[in-house]
């Protein structure tokens, strides 16, 4: 793998570069800003002091500056120099605190001092020194000059940029080294969500994705541990649907197959094979049935199964579901019963409502004894309305309340029976049509609520609304 391609070499190579800018930006605007800062201080001392001199120099005889001159230069850290003007281009040097009067008759700064016949200021080279200069005009044919040297200040400014060159280099090296150790780390945390993901690409979800890390790559691996649990979930949820599926396909087929058989190979009687008849006819009804079912959850899954906004009357949809299961109620000697309190009228697909009714009521006839009484009840609660249907049968085990709604989940039990799609079904086209089904579980009695949208302002919760809102807050 090329180094230059990877993510410990990017970033040292991104250090090395952080820190060459950063010598770059030293080298090319501190320094030379240090170096301006300390020539403008230096001015600005000789400027400060020229005054002074002046003035001691004007009250003094002509004869006499010799000591004056040396008394100011130690003053003011700086060479003193008197000149008398010949002309506006050449200036004579006749007192100075320096033996060495060479070099400052031609000087630019005392110069422009005699031409002006006002201050001025700046820096000079002479020979391969660097001077900061002052000159101000003395009476009305002379100049003084205060002049220092800037060798020492320069040759410390080069120190400081030479230590910062020898810093700087230590500096990119060892950027280079940390940022590709650290960047290493990083990387061996990459790759190891890296092979999570290509695990959990292959299926294989059981060894978790960990990392203590707080930082980002640490919240990554959560969420990849977070996906990997989920993923998980669903993989066992469609094993068993797929395994729980086929069961149901494979019995009502197998007992078909045993029929048939029967009716091929054997003399049977007219009423046995009455009997034998009316048997694979319900056989093929519970395949039916569970055809249905599976097409309706693989429409709800894939977001295309579709659904009416129209006004029902509650209602006279619990009415019409007591007159379709009055005959299944006498056969097992149920009493079924409609309270009709409030008919609110909500919005939903009617053919989808009732289906959700007839999976409901179904469970209530199916899963309580005989001679129990099953009710169909309409209420309002809070901007949404009620088609809840209640029985007294034994209720449901506690264990199995969670799952009711699970796909091909069943109570165990005697009266268990029917594929375990139903009330998932039921949840399924409840949220399509943007309601719920809400379960509640008493001492003896259990009661779903299918609740949908009102649609329009209805009067307050009455009782039974009431009642039903409390006893699922308290379950």
């Amino acid at each position: 793998m090329n180094p230059f391609r990877s993510v410990g070499g990017r970033l040292s190579i991104a250090l090395v570069l952080v820190v060459a800018a950063a010598l770059a930006l030293v080298d090319l605007i501190v320094v030379p800003s240090l170096e301006r800062n300390l020539i403008h201080a230096k001015l600005t001392q000789l400027r400060a002091a020229a005054p002074g001199i002046r003035d001691q120099i004007e009250a003094t005889p002509t004869f006499n500056l010799d000591p004056v001159v040396a008394t100011a230069a130690e003053s003011a850290n700086a060479r003193v120099s008197v000149f008398n003007e010949l002309d506006p281009t050449t200036l004579l040097p006749f007192a100075d605190s320096s033996s060495r009067s060479t070099g400052l008759a031609q000087d630019p700064i005392v110069l422009k001092a005699a031409k002006t016949g006002s201050a001025a200021s700046g820096t000079v080279e002479r020979g391969e020194n660097r001077y900061a200069e002052a000159a101000l005009p003395v009476g009305g044919d002379s100049v003084v000059l205060l002049s220092a040297s800037l060798h020492d200040s320069l040759a410390n400014i080069h120190l400081v940029r030479h230590r910062l060159l020898i810093a700087g280099l230590i500096a990119l090296v060892a950027s280079l080294f940390v940022g590709y150790g650290a960047a290493s780390m990083f990387a061996r945390r990459l790759r190891r969500l890296e092979r999570a993901a290509e695990r959990i690409t292959a299926g294989d979800f059981g060894e978790p994705v960990s990392d203590t890390g707080q930082d980002e790559v640490g919240q990554l691996a959560r969420a990849f541990e977070r996906m990997r649990q989920q993923l998980a979930g669903l993989e066992r949820a469609r094993r068993e649907f797929i395994a729980n599926a086929s069961h149901e396909l494979r019995t009502p087929l197998f007992s078909l197959g045993g029929f048939l058989e029967l009716l091929e190979n054997e003399d049977l009687d007219p009423e046995t094979q009455r009997e034998f008849l009316a048997t694979m006819r319900e056989q093929i009804d519970r395949l039916t049935k569970l055809a249905t079912d599976l097409l309706d959850l693989s429409r709800v899954d894939a977001g295309r199964i579709h659904v009416e906004a129209d006004v029902l009357d509650l209602g006279a949809l619990a009415r019409t579901l007591a007159d379709e299961f009055r005959a299944v109620a006498l056969s097992s000697n149920h009493e079924l019963e409609v309270v009709d309190r409030a008919s609110p009228s909500v919005v939903g697909d009617e053919e989808r409502a009732l289906q959700i009714g007839r999976i409901l009521v179904e469970n209530a006839l199916v899963h309580t004894p005989a001679g129990t009484t099953v009710r169909l009840s309409t209420a309002r609660r809070n901007g949404t309305a009620l088609l809840t249907i209640e029985d007294d049968g034994p209720g449901i085990p506690a264990k199995d309340v969670p799952h009711v709604f699970d796909r091909f989940y069943r109570v165990e039990g005697s009266a268990a029976s029917g594929s375990g799609l139903g009330l998932a079904i039921a949840r399924e086209l409840a949220t399509v049509m943007g309601g719920s089904v809400e379960l509640h579980v008493g001492p003896g009695r259990t009661i779903f609520g299918l609740v949908l949208p009102v649609a329009r302002r209805e009067p307050e919760p009455d009782a039974a609304a009431e009642r039903f809102h409390v006893e699922s807050v308290q379950t």
